[in-house]
């Protein structure tokens, strides 16, 4: 029998909190952190297209298991909308489908936005990653195929107009998962009778990641100029933020050694005593600072579904 390959690269887990430049897809970033920190895994939490720029945060190691608990948080996106066209991908990369000589007065903008705030009905993009039989959207728009996406729920926390223009107007937008802003765009320029798209797009907060945590990909690049491959990785990693980091929405236990090792073997511990923590059907446990578990508090246990290190 064949001994099982080793995994290539390093076994460093943490958050890698990137500034994704306009004009870079969110797979070929991954692809460059992972192999920049030689990582012997990674991923990221939520697509940002190549013309989008701003906050992606990247997995690496053993948060990985975490990146659905950064997918299911709060994102805050700036948007620009250039009025007057309405284009196939409903961004700047897309073929005119529509246009109109006219344009929305500040008013009128602002009169529409209660219409879009709150759970709302939305259709994603034709040119999108929503699966229709199978296939991805994008995929059959790129073959001429019209198709019918059907409307989905998704929830808006605020919209905020910024700037407004005669041909183009800034907003800022907090929604939650599954929100496309491309559509936003051309369902506002509908209803203003004047179509529009996005023309700008920059997101600066993944819940629970701020803007002052983004490391521009030029400065980890700019430390390939270190000879020394180990002064080199230590000074990547330096920008990794801890994996539990991503769980702080969920209630924390922290626990003792002993407790760890149960856990890391796939038992229960027992939660005792005035200060026992409510049922919760995850929560998560560490010791000594380290991520050891993502679990359920229920009948006085502390019950491990995902264990790490």
């Amino acid at each position: 029998m064949s001994k099982p390959r080793k995994p290539k690269g390093r076994p460093i887990s943490g958050w890698l909190i990137l500034d994704k430049p306009f004009d870079f897809g969110s797979t070929e970033a991954v692809s460059k952190i992972k192999w920049l920190f030689k990582a012997q895994k990674a991923g990221h939490a939520g697509t940002l297209d190549p013309l989008a720029s701003g906050m992606l945060p990247i997995a690496l190691g053993d948060a990985t298991k975490t990146v659905p608990y950064v997918m299911d948080g709060r994102k805050i996106y700036e948007f620009a909308v250039a009025w007057g066209e309405e284009r196939s991908t409903d961004d700047l990369e897309g073929e005119v489908t529509r246009s109109s000589e006219l344009r929305p007065s500040e008013e009128d903008i602002r009169a529409r936005l209660p219409h879009y705030t709150g759970v709302i009905q939305q259709i994603p993009p034709q040119f999108s990653a929503i699966k229709i039989a199978g296939a991805r959207a994008y995929d059959l728009a790129r073959e001429g195929e019209a198709v019918e996406i059907p409307s989905r729920e998704v929830e808006i926390h605020r919209l905020t107009l910024l700037k407004a223009e005669t041909d183009r107007a800034l907003f800022e937008v907090e929604c939650g998962k599954g929100t496309y802003v491309r559509s936003l765009a051309r369902d506002l320029g509908r209803d203003l009778g004047c179509f529009g798209h996005v023309a700008e797009l920059r997101r600066t907060y993944v819940a629970p990641f701020g803007e002052d945590q983004m490391v521009p990909l030029a400065d980890l690049v700019a430390l390939e100029s270190i000879e020394d491959s180990d002064e080199r990785l230590a000074a990547l990693d330096a920008y990794l933020i801890d994996t539990g980091e991503a769980l702080s929405a969920l209630p924390h236990l922290a626990i003792s050694d002993d407790q760890a090792r149960r856990l890391r073997s796939g038992n229960p511990i027992i939660l005792r005593g005035r200060d026992a923590p409510l049922p919760a059907p995850e929560a998560y446990a560490t010791a000594g600072g380290e991520l050891i578990a993502i679990g359920a508090i229920e009948e006085g246990e502390f019950r491990p579904k995902r264990v790490f290190g």
